[in-house]
C-alpha cells in the first residue's frame, strides 16, 4: 500500500499522506512521495491541489523518528515549487514538521478538531525551518508555539488569520475541494502570477529555507556523473566528455 495516495476530483488533485495506523508520521518514503506527487501535478492540467492526509485523527504527527526523512522534499515551494494553488485539509493533530507543510501553502482549511503543536523544543530537536512561522501569524503568538509548545486550535488559529476556514469534523478534505473548485474557474495565469509575486518576490525565506535553495543543487553537482568524469579525466590525464548529467 502506498503513503502517499493521489487522487484527481475533476480539476482537484488530492494529494493525501496514507499512514493513519502511525498517525501520517512523515517517513522517508512519505517524503520523497509527496514530492514526487507534486512535480506531477505541476506537471499535469489538474488546475488544484489538496494536500491532506487519510484518518482524522491526524494530519501528520510530524518527522517519523523510526525513519528519518529529508523533510524539505515535503514542504511547498521548497522540496517543490508550483505556481499552481496548493491548499492544505487538516484534521487532528498537526505537529512539528506537518506545521511547516501546511503554513507552506496557499490556503488552508482546518476541521475544528485541528491542534497545531511544536513540542521540539521539549525534545531538544528543531530543523530551524519553522522559525519561519513568524511571517504567517503574528509574532508572539508563532513565539509561543515555537518555544512554549503551546497546542493552538484551529479556531484560534482562524482569529489571528493563520487558517482561512474551520469546518466541521470530517468535512475539511471536500471543503478544500470545494474551494479547489472554485479556484480552478478563476483564470490561471492571473493566479499563478500573483502566487509568483508572493512567493518570489514578498513573502521572506528564512535561513533554512536558502541552505536548501543553496544545498540542492550543490548536492547534485557532486552526486553528478559528470564530476565522476571530470575526476576520471583528470587522472587519466585527458580532456572530460561532460553529458550535463
Amino acid at each position: 500500500m502506498s503513503v502517499v495516495v493521489v487522487e484527481d476530483q475533476g480539476p482537484v488533485r488530492i494529494i493525501r499522506i496514507n499512514r493513519p495506523d502511525r498517525l501520517n508520521a512523515v517517513s522517508k518514503g512519505v517524503a520523497e512521495e509527496i514530492q514526487a506527487a507534486f512535480i506531477d501535478f505541476d506537471a499535469s492540467e489538474q488546475r488544484v491541489a489538496v494536500m491532506s492526509a487519510a484518518g482524522e485523527k491526524a494530519f501528520s504527527s510530524g518527522a517519523d523518528i523510526s525513519d528519518l526523512p529529508e523533510l524539505w522534499r515535503a514542504i511547498p515551494t521548497v522540496g517543490f515549487k508550483t505556481m499552481k494553488p496548493v491548499i492544505a485539509a487538516t484534521s487532528g493533530w498537526c505537529v512539528g514538521g506537518a506545521i511547516v507543510m501546511v503554513m507552506m501553502c496557499d490556503l488552508l482549511v482546518s476541521a475544528e478538531s485541528t491542534i497545531f503543536y511544536y513540542p521540539e523544543a521539549k525534545m531538544g530537536i528543531t530543523a530551524g525551518m519553522i522559525s519561519s512561522l513568524v511571517t504567517r501569524m503574528p509574532h508572539h503568538l508563532a513565539m509561543e508555539i515555537m518555544l512554549l509548545g503551546t497546542k493552538v486550535s484551529a479556531q484560534r488559529g482562524y482569529d489571528v488569520g493563520f487558517v482561512n476556514k474551520v469546518v466541521a469534523n470530517g468535512t475539511h478534505e471536500s471543503e478544500a475541494v470545494a474551494m479547489g473548485m472554485q479556484l480552478a474557474q478563476m483564470a490561471p495565469l492571473v493566479l499563478h502570477t500573483l502566487k509568483r509575486f508572493v512567493v518570489e518576490e514578498i513573502m521572506p525565506r528564512g535561513p533554512v529555507e536558502r541552505m536548501v535553495y543553496a544545498s540542492v543543487p550543490l548536492t547534485g553537482v557532486r552526486q553528478s556523473e559528470d564530476l565522476k568524469e571530470g575526476v576520471a579525466a583528470f587522472r587519466e590525464k585527458r580532456a572530460p566528455q561532460f553529458k550535463g548529467r
